[in-house]
């Protein structure tokens, strides 16, 4: 049986004797196997696309008179079927305890590319807001995620009856504390450690109870920065915000607007064109065509007296950003909630 070659499959008769033959073949060639390897050569003696015995029978099902290939057929399919079945199953018996069978060995088959990592967009904002305002002599301060009532409101100059310190806008923690509703908490602990002069600027989380939509988000990165000395004034405020506007976003419209803040006398809103409508209105600007930049103003006396600086000596200003909204108009992303999806494929585009 083993030598028979293709063209001695003649009749219809020899072809089912033979290929019932194959059968116990299969059987006794894969049972003496003992490795994976040796399984392997008998595979392809036996199932191989080219030269293998199950081959045979398929060229020679075709030369079979038509009347009788359909008999040959059903016999060639069950053949294969038993064989098949037998070298799956003699294959598991011979693989390592716990490895894992693969669906499919094709080494055609190309390489799975790999996910290739990157700075999120907001790291690569807040990196390059620190990297300007190092050149013009701030340093970087932090502080606590968690911070008390006085320090996130009384300090700052917030009355009690603030719509902020009611439970719909902040979020409150057992024991008293709170989640920061933003960084200038770590304004009064600058103020409490050194003495002025004070330049420096304050990345960090901040958490408010607001709806997740395409420009606002409940927990949000936050950058602040604050400059106390003797003399300082609204126009060195004005200057430095414009100068970072500049550096920041090239040649950007910017405008300020009056607005108020407890912690800040006067206080305003510096806005920036929207990067990603060119200024003629989209979701992200609501329709307005000018993305908030930063608010700030100068420092209200009542905050440098609540940290132990002499207001009548020393003056400053302040000022906070989302680099969330700006990261939005520098790299031209709609919605602010893709800056929260752990996207991959999302951050290979901006970090590539």
């Amino acid at each position: 049986m083993a030598d028979a070659p293709p063209e001695d499959l003649t009749t219809l008769e020899r072809f089912l004797t033979l290929s019932g033959h194959l059968s116990v073949e299969a059987d006794r060639a894969f049972g003496a196997a003992s490795t994976p390897a040796e399984l392997e050569t008998a595979r392809i003696a036996l199932l191989g696309d080219q030269r293998g015995r199950l081959r045979d029978f398929q060229v020679a099902l075709g030369r079979l008179p038509k009347e009788d290939r359909a008999a040959a057929g059903r016999q060639f399919n069950l053949v294969k079927t038993t064989v098949t079945s037998r070298y799956e199953q003699r294959r598991a018996e011979l693989a390592p305890a716990g490895a894992a069978t693969p669906a499919i060995a094709d080494p055609t088959m190309p390489g799975r590319g790999r996910w290739r990592g990157a700075k999120h967009p907001v790291t690569l904002v807040i990196e390059e807001i620190e990297s300007i305002f190092r050149e013009l002599g701030f340093t970087v301060a932090r502080g606590p995620e968690a911070e008390t009532e006085w320090y996130n409101f009384t300090a700052l100059n917030f009355p009690p009856n603030h719509p902020a310190l009611d439970a719909h806008d902040t979020l409150f923690l057992e024991g008293g504390g709170l989640l920061r509703t933003h960084t200038s908490p770590v304004q009064i602990r600058t103020l409490q450690r050194h003495p002025p002069p004070i330049r420096v600027i304050i990345p960090g989380m901040a958490y408010r109870r607001d709806f997740f939509d395409a420009s606002h988000a409940p927990a949000f990165q936050q950058v602040e920065g604050l400059c106390v000395d003797e003399g300082v004034s609204f126009v060195d405020l004005k200057a430095t915000l414009t100068r970072f506007g500049q550096r920041f976003l090239g040649a950007s419209r910017t405008r300020f607007r009056p607005s108020f803040f407890p912690f800040t006398e006067p206080s305003a809103e510096m806005d920036v064109a929207c990067g990603v409508c060119g200024g003629v209105g989209c979701s992200v600007c609501k329709g307005t065509g000018w993305i908030e930049f930063a608010g700030c103003g100068m420092v209200h006396p009542a905050v440098l007296e609540a940290s132990g600086v002499d207001s009548e000596r020393f003056s400053g200003w302040a000022f906070g950003m989302g680099p969330g909204r700006l990261a939005l108009s520098r790299y031209g992303i709609p919605d602010i909630r893709l800056l929260y999806d752990g996207d991959v494929r999302f951050l290979e585009q901006i970090g590539s």
